[in-house]
């Protein structure tokens, strides 16, 4: 069964392969993807049904949209799409866009706290549908950026895992697009020919000054480094923990915790200081000099 495009062949590859290297779809699992009508998630779906025909093992798969309530959100066109495609959808209807003035906390942005939000309604369906993994549609780009706020902003090297087990280990969320380009995903949708659904929340598109700013930075030295994107990303998978700075990952930190060093009173690892012996011509270990 060959591919519609190259690109369907790319980004099937580049899924195929997070998958294999971060075990994020296994034999018999039901993903439950979370569908927000925008270009990535609409990608994913897609993506997962082509691999699901060709896989060497059964899977199955069912959309979740999560409603946030907002006045003019074409639910309905996500239904009728997913109906004519042979897709299982669920849409859950939310009072999240009522609630979000109150929960809002200041300098916080409005698109991190309704994902949370949504995060948890996800969670809760994820139960009720039988779903062993929880698809999202983050891309390579997504990684990239989150890595660099965090860092530039957040005083943490921290990104995103492809795989991660909630706080509560009764969830698996997945995110198979860890390979693919955020210009991939929106070419592969358009191709597709999947509505793209805005969420009708009037800060939709709102980044955040400091995201805009990243994306404009990263696109630039993208362009003036061809290749740049792909190194940022391969650097989250080749971590030297030795050469950072964070005390917890230090081995003598480790060794003092185990009792096979010395620590302070602050509880830092320290090693007794010995003099090395002082060699002679002859290759032996000279005598120390006693005065």
């Amino acid at each position: 069964m060959s591919y519609a495009s190259s690109l369907e062949s790319r980004i099937a590859k580049a899924v195929a392969r997070a998958s294999i290297e971060h075990r994020l779809i296994e034999p018999n699992d039901r993903v439950m993807v979370g569908l927000s009508g925008g270009k990535d998630s609409w990608a994913l779906l897609q993506i997962l049904d082509v691999i699901r025909r060709r896989a060497p093992f059964p899977f199955s798969f069912v959309a979740v949209n999560v409603d946030s309530g907002y006045k003019d959100f074409k639910h309905d066109v996500i239904r009728k799409t997913c109906e004519e495609r042979g897709w299982e959808i669920r849409i859950e209807h939310t009072e999240i866009g009522e609630v979000m003035d109150d929960l809002l906390e200041a300098n916080a942005t409005p698109c991190s706290l309704c994902a949370r939000l949504r995060r948890g309604v996800l969670y809760r369906i994820a139960d009720e549908v039988g779903a062993t993994k929880i698809a999202l549609g983050h891309h390579a780009d997504d990684f990239i950026e989150t890595l660099l706020l965090n860092l530039f902003f957040g005083g943490a090297l921290k990104a995103m895992p492809a795989r991660l087990v909630s706080d509560n280990e009764r969830h698996v969320v997945i995110r198979p697009l860890v390979y693919v380009s955020e210009q991939d995903a929106l070419d592969y949708a358009l191709a597709s020919e999947l509505p793209i659904v805005g969420c009708c929340c009037p800060a939709c598109g709102d980044l955040g000054l400091q995201r805009q700013r990243l994306k404009r930075l990263i696109g630039d030295l993208e362009r003036e480094h061809p290749g740049i994107k792909a190194s940022m990303l391969k650097a989250l998978q080749n971590v030297h923990p030795r050469h950072l700075l964070d005390r917890r990952l230090s081995p003598l930190d480790a060794m003092a915790r185990a009792g096979h060093v010395d620590a302070d009173d602050e509880g830092r690892a320290s090693a007794s200081v010995h003099p090395l012996p002082v060699v002679g011509r002859t290759g032996r270990a000279a005598a120390p000099r006693v005065s």
